[in-house]
């Protein structure tokens, strides 16, 4: 029986979890102040208060890590790399101090190298939001200055993927799949023999309008815009990365209270949240019609996976307009990055993927 603790941190929070091999003894979250947190000046420098407020919850709850065999953290901005698992080493650490993106992923592999140093155990990552598969002909943008790149939630992707295979009874490295990631940020890729040749950069300003992110908006208007009010580069981001999509339009990122009026139906205000969330749905669409270009339409499934597949008369909007691409659609809903972790080391260890020195 192998033993895994798994980490995910996030903005506010750190998920973790305790598993016997895939089975989960126990998951929570460690919450974070935000008056506590906003003390600090981005996420490494949280790396001891996350650290230690972890600790204390594990000690708090007498939980014994001594029979831990791996360690592992969701895999942060690194740079491009091939899916797999990745030994957590110092390159790698000194990489993640000073990232060329601040997400909290960042901090994954950082937390769970302490607690593998703490018990004198390995640590590692699980497909990174890096993973770079993508065929040279996704690279290119318009703009030989600006290179399209990967950056996407390679982990949910990669492992909603294989659940895809699973049902389908064959080969993951045999398929072509487009996976919809739905989450507070939307990423939409084609996995083609087990590559993601081509996907939606929700970092940087691709594909549809997300909850907090406003997607490929006009180019050309956003950046008068810009100019115009002389926002700095922060400020410049945050209206695509934060600010942007629903809470740009109806004032919050909560997608359950955003459905709850789009069904009630009824006031003016209704009426734009109905437009709203059919837009997105519409835009989600699009994304996935694109992907199946990249395959010439030979496609074996879709997969509709992330928090806002829950939502099921937002998944039927998506899938009355996608439905003519290809009849065999899976909703997958959830985005279990510790499972999804745990699952990883598991197949590593009985050689179903690949094991990687980070260099």
């Amino acid at each position: 029986m192998i033993k895994i603790l798994a980490i995910n941190p996030g903005n506010t929070s750190t998920k973790i979890g305790y598993f016997e091999n895939e089975k989960p003894i126990f998951t929570t979250t460690v919450r974070h102040s935000t008056d506590e947190l906003s003390k600090f000046k981005n996420f490494y420098s949280q790396l001891d208060y996350r650290f230690k407020a972890i600790d204390q919850f594990i000690a708090g709850n007498k939980i014994d890590l001594n029979g831990i065999d791996y360690f592992i953290g969701r895999g942060g901005y690194l740079k491009p790399l091939a899916s797999g698992l990745y030994k957590i080493n110092e390159k790698m650490i000194k990489d993640l101090q000073q990232p060329a993106f601040e997400h909290a992923s960042n901090l994954g592999a950082l937390i769970a190298y302490d607690f593998a140093k703490k018990y004198n155990k390995e640590a590692f990552v699980l497909d990174p939001i890096c993973v770079d598969e993508l065929d040279d002909i996704s690279r290119i943008s318009g703009h030989p200055l600006f290179e399209r790149t990967s950056l996407f939630h390679a982990l949910n992707q990669k492992r909603m993927a294989r659940h895809a295979a699973e049902k389908l009874k064959k080969p993951y490295e045999k398929l072509n799949l487009i996976v919809a990631m739905l989450g507070s940020g939307i990423s939409v890729g084609i996995h083609s023999k087990s590559r993601v040749i081509d996907v939606t950069n929700a970092v940087v300003g691709e594909g549809p309008f997300s909850p907090e992110r406003s997607g490929a908006i006009p180019i050309m208007p956003y950046l008068k815009y810009v100019l115009d009010n002389k926002l700095n580069y922060e400020d410049a981001v945050k209206l695509l990365y934060g600010k942007g999509g629903i809470v740009a339009y109806l004032g919050t990122n909560n997608f359950s209270e955003v459905m709850e009026k789009y069904l009630t139906g009824g006031d003016e205000n209704n009426k734009k949240v109905k437009l709203i969330v059919k837009a997105m749905a519409y835009q989600i669409a699009k994304e996935i019609a694109a992907m199946s270009v990249a395959v010439c339409g030979n496609l074996d499934a879709i997969v509709l996976t992330g928090g806002m597949a829950n939502e099921k008369a937002f998944v039927n909007l998506i899938i009355e307009r996608i439905k003519f691409i290809c009849p065999k659609i899976f909703v997958f809903p959830g985005e279990d990055e510790l499972a999804a972790m745990a699952e990883g080391v598991i197949a590593a260890k009985n050689g179903q993927i690949k094991v990687f020195d980070y260099e």
